[in-house]
């Protein structure tokens, strides 16, 4: 099989381009419009027969772009691409993975099935997986999952002055001990109680003896920032200094991302899996090993 060609659908293009350089796979030109009435115009302009494609797309907010990404991968089929595979550095519909209320849509699984049909292989970033204990429980293709813990754990290092790393929650409990080993820093986990898509309450320990370290606020996803905003307010009170707010996706829903700062945060802290101007951590390299590993083990396209 030639080489691998690369396409980007979205805003990320240049993080696309990078990871093709990584992977010596070529990078194909992709057209993606709208027609007058809102559907989508696609075309490939880059042929891509008898090749292996993937296809690049973070899928925070994801709608708009589901509909684009599933005609992509079915016209590179058509096309005759040997293998279709998927690179959504933020893979999204993870948080309904169960129905807690009758009548409800278990989006999570839905979106694992409809992904599955149309691609090969699927490789992300540190999904956030909660009563899943890997995405191989809903997506019938080969996953990859990299992990961005070290990177962030490196960044810490050289960024931040005597860190003390704080889980606002037990959910974020992985992420924050994962990183605090890689920093070699000392971490504690918060309690939250939720009340609402938008109303947290978070109780601090007696953190008495960390005044004079650095909070670090790590979690895998800040989306409302809610949570993050409540830890903030109850460590400044408490006599902390303002908080280095990290997390692997930036989705910073609204006017997130400046009710952080407003709240008190020095720093927010981002890895680029979503473009966002508060992006310090580069996960290029560790994507393009995890592409390479699942090029390297898949052959061809399969059964259907």
């Amino acid at each position: 099989m030639s080489a691998p060609i690369l396409f980007a659908l979205g805003e990320h293009q240049e993080f696309a381009r990078r990871l093709a350089v990584r992977l010596d796979a070529e990078f194909g030109a992709l057209e993606v419009r709208r027609f007058p009435d809102g559907e989508t115009y696609l075309r490939y302009r880059t042929p891509c027969e008898g090749r292996a494609a993937i296809l690049v797309c973070t899928l925070d907010r994801p709608d708009e772009k589901f509909a684009p990404l599933i005609f992509a991968a079915e016209a590179a089929r058509n096309l005759g691409a040997a293998a279709v595979g998927l690179v959504s550095p933020y893979l999204a519909y993870m948080r309904q993975d169960r129905r807690f209320e009758t009548g409800e849509a278990v989006t999570s699984t839905y979106f694992a099935r409809a992904i599955s049909t149309v691609f090969d292989w699927l490789v992300t970033v540190d999904p956030h997986l909660h009563r899943h204990a890997s995405l191989n429980e809903i997506y019938t293709i080969p996953t990859r999952t990299a992990h961005a813990a070290p990177l962030i754990a490196d960044w810490v290092k050289t960024e931040v002055d005597r860190p003390i790393f704080i889980g606002p929650d037990a959910e974020s409990a992985q992420w924050v001990g994962a990183v605090a080993d890689g920093a070699g820093a000392p971490c504690v986990v918060l309690e939250k109680l939720r009340r609402g898509d938008r109303e947290v309450e978070i109780s601090v320990p007696n953190i008495g003896r960390w005044l004079d370290s650095t909070p670090v606020l790590v979690d895998d996803v800040i989306s409302t920032g809610r949570t993050m905003i409540e830890t903030i307010g109850r460590l400044v009170r408490a006599g902390m200094r303002g908080p280095v707010c990290i997390a692997v996706h930036g989705v910073f829903a609204g006017s997130a991302y400046r009710d952080l700062l407003a709240a008190g945060a020095s720093r927010v802290a981002t890895t680029n899996t979503i473009p966002h101007e508060s992006n310090r951590i580069d996960v290029c390299e560790l994507i393009s090993g995890a592409v390479g590993a699942v090029l390297a083990e898949i052959s061809g396209p399969r059964d259907r």
